[in-house]
């Protein structure tokens, strides 16, 4: 099973005052992005916090108004990350610290701008609890593969905001989806390393951030650094 995810701002290593500074009484200048797997402990956690890595690494800052969190299908509330995640996170040089497993509730849904899940499984999960949840959920990989097909020219300039340019890019992926398929039923999927040997937690880590580097380059409007 997966590991049980955090869920704060684009930081959950920053404190709650900073968060609330932040987006607090901003409801329509934020996009909160939702990773999920199925416990929350290893795949959305890692990609969470790979996700606010790579956001500061491109804008220096906690994202303009970006918030990235996670959430499990059958979470392990409060408990913590597992210890290979951690050393995965280590790696990539990101923060695994501060971070608590939290169960998918309606609530996360019905807040999040953006639903990436680990697999096809887990986004029918999140669209079949309501909320309008279709045209905002995708498999990560899924995602990867149809935000690569958006011309970036069509998205509004990261001077308009980052909010404003991540509400877009999701209209965009959405109009695309019953175009742009997958090679194969497994192409969408992030595999479950619970239990595994750190190799492969190491190996899911890679994919994780191989499909997350377009996705943030096209939400920032900046490529990785070489």
């Amino acid at each position: 099973m997966t590991a049980p995810g955090s869920g704060r701002g684009i930081g959950n290593g920053e404190s709650a005052a900073e968060i609330t500074t932040t987006f607090v009484g901003l409801p329509r200048d934020s996009f909160r992005i939702l990773h999920v797997s199925t416990g929350n402990v290893c795949r959305s956690p890692i990609t969470e916090r790979l996700t606010r890595h790579a956001v500061r690494e491109r804008l220096g800052i906690l994202g303009g108004g970006l918030i990235v969190e996670s959430a499990g299908t059958w979470g392990h509330e409060g408990a913590p990350m597992e210890s290979h995640a951690e050393t995965v996170l280590a790696d990539f040089g990101a923060d695994a610290s501060g971070f608590t497993g939290r169960e998918l509730l309606d609530e996360h849904v019905i807040r999040a701008d953006l639903v990436l899940t680990a697999t096809r499984d887990h986004r029918a999960q999140v669209i079949s609890m309501g909320h309008s949840a279709g045209l905002r959920t995708f498999t990560l990989k899924e995602f990867t593969r149809l935000v690569k097909a958006i011309d970036p020219a069509t998205l509004p300039p990261l001077e308009e905001g980052v909010v404003l340019r991540a509400r877009a890019l999701v209209r965009a992926a959405a109009a695309l989806r019953g175009w742009l398929l997958a090679p194969n039923a497994e192409a969408d999927e992030v595999y479950d390393p619970y239990g595994a040997p750190l190799t492969f937690f190491r190996s899911i880590g890679d994919e994780i951030h191989q499909a997350l580097d377009p996705v943030v380059t096209a939400l920032t409007g900046v490529p990785a650094k070489m």
